[in-house]
């Protein structure tokens, strides 16, 4: 008798659950959790941006390469916490997918790759705030994984969430001005000096040269202005899962 009950409890909640997860709002908090691989915009051009020195050095003065060796030791060790804001925020959105009933997601290794936390880089615009949201949005997630797939449960997490998801998004922005800064400059350096240096060339004698020193001109061009709507999709993108974040939340505080 007693097995029979424990059977039906379980066929109960399983039925509830499933209910849970089928409502139109669910279906709305899986389509949010669909939104994380826009994240890899942003994830590329931390990428990229840690690797500025590389492309910069062959157009640098041995000064300029002194002074530039220093920046990217340093800078080397901030995109380690940079890439975190990102496999944070994505954590977090995938955690909400699989309360909201979607099983694609195995969150163990992303768990793994947040759990050492990060330290402010002032000079670069993390500051405490975006450190101490990030733990948070840690524990949460932390918190979610543990949690039954129920309606409640996400809205519990999306309440506690909102502020630090902002926090991290705000410090992902700021961080894409700083990448776009850097480009700038990075372009100025490296189209400088071809810039520069062509017109001296002597046309009899280095052809060759500078039909390559051209046409490498022109690609880095073309590389420049590619990058320059790398910045603007990833702003947008960013835009786009705040926005949904903030709809969702909004309707928790719209419920009688």
């Amino acid at each position: 008798m007693k097995l029979s009950r424990l059977f039906l409890i379980v066929g109960l909640l399983a039925i509830l659950t499933g209910c849970a997860s089928s409502t139109p709002r669910m279906a709305e908090v899986r389509a949010l959790a669909d939104q994380a691989p826009k994240l890899g915009a942003y994830h590329e051009l931390t990428e990229r941006y840690r690797q500025t020195y590389q492309r910069e050095q062959p157009f640098l003065s041995p000064e300029a390469d002194a002074r530039a060796q220093q920046i990217d030791a340093r800078r080397q060790q901030a995109c380690d916490d940079f890439v975190k804001l990102q496999y944070g925020l994505q954590a977090y959105m995938q955690t909400l997918g699989k309360l909201a009933g979607d099983n694609r997601y195995d969150l163990e290794d992303q768990v793994k790759n947040i759990g050492t936390g990060i330290k402010a880089w002032p000079d670069s615009g993390l500051d405490d705030r975006h450190v101490n949201a990030f733990a948070g949005l840690t524990r949460l997630i932390a918190r979610g994984l543990t949690r039954p797939l129920q309606e409640n449960a996400v809205n519990d997490i999306l309440r506690e969430g909102q502020q630090p998801v902002q926090d991290l998004l705000d410090a992902m922005r700021t961080l894409l001005r700083l990448y776009d800064k850097t480009s700038e400059n990075e372009e100025k350096i490296v189209i400088g000096m071809l810039e520069s240096e062509i017109p001296f060339r002597d046309p009899k004698h280095d052809k060759l040269l500078i039909a390559l020193a051209k046409a490498q001109q022109q690609q880095k061009q073309a590389e420049f202005r590619l990058v320059g709507l790398r910045y603007t999709l990833a702003r947008k993108n960013l835009d786009a899962i705040e926005q949904q974040h903030r709809a969702l939340v909004a309707q928790i505080s719209a419920k009688p």
